[in-house]
């Protein structure tokens, strides 16, 4: 049962690492524009473009927060883990020799 909460901490965590990484791609591209935009045009495009540099601000903070969680979450998960094969050594064992087995028995398969 403990197993099963890690692999759904260990999903979810690499999904918000993707998450994450992708929302960084998105901000620095966004980044990137602004700067070619350089100091064109008018008073209104300028007004957007203060704006839209705020907004990406505040999305640089978000992801570093999003990050930084991540990040705590994933140590949580292996502290739980490593406790978990301090206190059922032999329980984690048969597991990973269940694992092993099954996984050799599929790569023979091919």
């Amino acid at each position: 049962m403990n197993t099963d909460m890690n692999t759904e901490v260990s999903a979810e965590h690499g999904n918000r690492e993707r998450l994450v990484d992708s929302l960084r791609h998105v901000v620095g591209e966004a980044e990137d524009l602004l700067k070619k935009a350089g100091n064109a045009g008018s008073e209104e495009f300028k007004l957007a473009r203060q704006k839209f540099e705020n907004q990406l601000k505040l999305a640089r903070t978000e992801l570093d927060r999003l990050g930084e969680n991540a990040v705590h979450r994933a140590k949580q998960a292996a502290r739980a883990t490593d406790h978990a094969v301090h206190e059922h050594p032999y329980a984690a064992i048969g597991v990973g020799a269940a694992l092993g087995f099954l996984l050799g028995m599929l790569i023979s398969r091919r």
